[in-house]
């Protein structure tokens, strides 16, 4: 009955399951046009799921192991399976190899039914508690109608009660892993996340490269920013139907955590609903907070806003990366999140709260507090310093940032300046003649702003000659190294946060440190200098110079909470149950550190905004100054003091 069934049971899986595909392949190429390179991803695919992939899935080791079990014995076992029940060829060398790779995959099932008995919150339900008994269905059907083939049972064993109860297991298990990857199932993951693999909008990530800077936008275009699924890119919409809804990012999003209106994982599955239309009553995972789950309605050329999901949720996000960096599906949340912002911005008006003033203050004085331009230098009226309108030339040119204009970030940008002079750095700033980097601009989905300042700000810096820019501010930081060179190819310089180009200084011996005399110290990692630029070690090795041995915080490196202090998100103000601020200094308070050293202005202002008692918070450029010895001060003989 079996040799006769089962060929025409996988025969019509397969049809079934390619129909599905090319259905769902022509719902993500409603889409925009993106230029990828199609045969190139896919042959470098494999290198990407076995080695880009799974170094995230890796940092769950148990979870790792599984996946390899379940998804490496999946692929093994399916095209086994087509060889010796489709093909027909019955040779017992490959009806063991079939036996290995089934009981590999029943293996792997097991630890995933194992987890799904008392799942995690951050993973969802519904469907998905009903795929370990699939998966372990399809494995086990397939062991058995193949110990014949591999010569440990006699054919026709067991008669047709056998047969039909093993028709059953294979049409279940056919039904998930075939059938369902193209028609919405949850194995639909494993078709879309194998594809956008291949077809990633930022394939620079792969191969241990990095890719953060926010992709520019032609501003002649009818439309800006989205509105609809169909103005986002073709492969954004494979992204989205590739999310296994883990819950990694949901259970690192500061904003989630914080009460806010978003969760990183419901708005991904949101995406779907544009893009494939319907609404969002079968999700069964963690709703926004405050927001039920079923008011979510979409289709492919509706407004994303207010139909699937409301605009505080997009306010809510401080592009902070958490997201990003956690997702083993390699999805890019915060791209998607400020194309959408970029079309409320640019195309209704619609930022909210103190976000249309600010844009104004950008456009009018390049500063996001409308302060008077020319009083940018006024923090250094006692510094002495060196402006490159005079002196053309010099070998560092120090991105003074919009700390100018702030009075406890003059108290860092003073340190820092202080440090450059006791290691005799020749160093200029620009001045009056130095813009706003455009982060806040670009971030608040203003991208004509941003671009109109960084190109200004391009054109300022081609009139001189410099070997490297350093900032204090790993906003600026990360626009000038990672996002202006799109704006312009000629752009080649090199730029390095202040807490890394102290850090050379001190290993060239250029400046001598002595010990730290204060507290217990912890470090709070940026995420603008470690996420997105993947700096965690020069500020933990200048600490060390100083002597400090760190209380590292449980959230901290590529997993820091952030400040609560990017993304706009102070300006746009989306209200919570709590301040992210306090959830980090909570973290801060529980390591029973003195004091928090940090490398980010936005960081220090954040962190100081919560109510004392609290640890002191210093940035690193503070520590280093007060720790230089005084040799390191004096004026080299024949140099003018």
């Amino acid at each position: 009955m079996l040799d006769t069934l089962l060929p025409l049971l996988l025969l019509a899986a397969l049809v079934l399951a390619v129909v599905g595909m090319v259905r769902r392949a022509l719902l993500w190429r409603a889409g925009q046009a993106s230029s990828v390179d199609l045969m190139g991803g896919l042959l470098s695919m494999p290198r990407r799921y076995l080695v880009d992939l799974h170094h995230i899935v890796g940092r769950d080791k148990k979870m790792s192991n599984t996946h390899v079990a379940t998804a490496g014995g999946f692929v093994l076992s399916i095209l086994l399976i087509m060889a010796v029940h489709l093909l027909g060829v019955h040779n017992q060398l490959l009806g063991w190899a079939l036996l290995a790779a089934t009981s590999v995959m029943f293996a792997g099932a097991l630890f995933v039914a194992a987890r799904r008995i008392t799942p995690p919150s951050r993973l969802s339900k519904g469907v998905w508690m009903r795929l370990p008994k699939s998966l372990m269905a399809f494995a086990a059907s397939f062991f058995i109608v193949t110990l014949p083939v591999a010569g440990v049972l006699p054919a026709q064993t067991g008669g047709w009660v056998l047969a039909l109860v093993l028709t059953l297991g294979i049409m279940w298990g056919l039904g998930e892993m075939l059938f369902g990857m193209g028609w919405g199932g949850p194995m639909k993951h494993a078709f879309a996340g194998a594809l956008h693999l291949a077809w990633h909008r930022r394939a620079e990530r792969f191969g241990g490269g990095r890719s953060t800077g926010l992709k520019a936008i032609d501003l002649t275009a009818s439309k800006l920013g989205v509105e609809s699924a169909s103005d986002f890119k073709w492969n954004q919409l494979l992204g989205f139907d590739a999310c296994v809804q883990c819950g990694r990012c949901e259970a690192m999003c500061p904003a989630y955590a914080a009460g806010q209106p978003l969760n990183p994982k419901k708005l991904i599955q949101d995406m779907v609903v544009a893009f494939a239309g319907g609404t969002d009553e079968q999700y069964a995972g963690s709703p926004y907070p405050g927001i039920e789950v079923g008011s979510a309605k979409g289709g492919v050329h509706q407004p994303i806003v207010d139909g699937v999901l409301s605009a505080e949720t997009l306010w809510s996000c401080t592009t902070c990366r958490a997201c990003v960096e956690e997702c083993p599906m390699m999805i890019e949340h915060v791209d998607a999140i400020v194309d959408m912002r970029r079309y409320l911005t640019l195309e209704r008006g619609n930022t909210p709260n103190k976000g249309a003033e600010v844009l104004d203050n950008l456009i009018a004085t390049d500063n996001p507090n409308g302060l008077n331009p020319g009083n940018r230098m006024n923090w250094a009226a006692d510094q002495d310093l060196s402006l490159m309108s005079d002196v053309k030339e010099a070998d560092v040119l120090f991105w003074v940032s919009d700390g100018a204009f702030d009075m406890r970030s003059q108290r860092i940008l003073r340190s820092f300046v202080s440090v450059l002079k006791a290691a005799h750095v020749d160093f200029a700033v620009l001045g009056n003649e130095e813009r706003d980097s455009g982060d806040v601009a670009r971030r608040l989905g203003d991208e004509a702003t941003f671009q109109t300042l960084a190109k200004r700000n391009i054109a300022t810096l081609k009139q001189y000659r410099f070997k490297t820019i350093v900032t204090t501010d790993p906003h600026a930081f990360h626009c000038l190294k990672n996002e202006y060179p799109e704006l312009d190819a000629s752009v080649d310089y090199t730029v390095m946060h202040h807490t890394t180009f102290i850090n050379q200084l001190v290993q060239q011996g250029k400046i001598t440190l002595s010990a730290f005399k204060g507290g217990t110290v912890t470090y709070h990692d940026p995420c603008y200098l470690g996420r997105y630029n993947g700096e965690y070690d020069s500020p933990r090795e200048l600490l060390s110079a100083m002597g400090i041995q760190l209380i590292e915080m449980e959230r901290s490196g590529f997993r820091s909470r952030c400040c609560g202090g990017g993304g706009g998100a102070p300006i746009t103000d989306i209200p919570g149950e709590r301040r992210i601020a306090d959830m980090r200094m909570a973290d801060i308070t529980e390591t029973g550190a003195e004091l928090v050293a940090v490398g980010c202005q936005q960081c220090t202002a954040m962190l100081e905004g919560v109510v004392e008692p609290r640890a002191e918070v210093k940035d690193i450029a503070e520590l280093v100054a007060d720790a230089i010895s005084m040799p390191a001060l004096t004026t080299p003989k024949g140099e003018a003091a």
